[in-house]
């Protein structure tokens, strides 16, 4: 098995379980704060298993950068699209956002946004980080 598809599902499997921790605590939130707030076993089921896929898929794309014969570019587009289809996948099936098409282009638009300055800020932090490593060694 490919090093970087064994690293992906370890990465996967070593964080997905704070998915379902995080959705238990958000829904906690929302039994105290929303009036009439309740779940069906369905519902809870399938928010349960999809913050669990979240998880697992976000912590295993964090391989992609680090793939040493792929550009920056090459890394990103697949770091973004894995993470893209498995958050609106997730999204549709629990119904968090509605299937039309301006929701569609409005979680679209918030998520490439979101996604872009989160990797800036991250690639600022790391160059930063290097340019300190570098001084240090000269």
């Amino acid at each position: 098995m490919n090093k970087y598809v064994k690293s992906f599902l370890h990465r996967g499997l070593i964080f997905a379980g704070l998915g379902p921790i995080i959705m238990g605590i958000i829904y906690l939130i929302l039994s105290y704060t929303v009036k009439d707030f309740s779940l069906d076993g369905k519902d809870a089921f399938a928010a349960i298993l999809s913050t669990y896929l979240l998880a697992f898929v976000h912590a295993g794309s964090s391989v992609f950068n680090q793939i040493e014969h792929w550009s920056i570019m090459k890394s990103l587009f697949f770091h973004f699209t894995t993470l893209y289809a498995v958050y609106v996948g997730c999204y549709l099936i629990n119904s968090w956002i509605p299937f039309n098409i301006l929701v569609g282009a409005i979680f679209t638009l918030i998520f490439v946004a979101t996604y872009f300055i989160i990797w800036l800020i991250v690639y600022l932090c790391v160059k930063s980080a290097s340019k300190k490593m570098s001084k240090k060694i000269a």
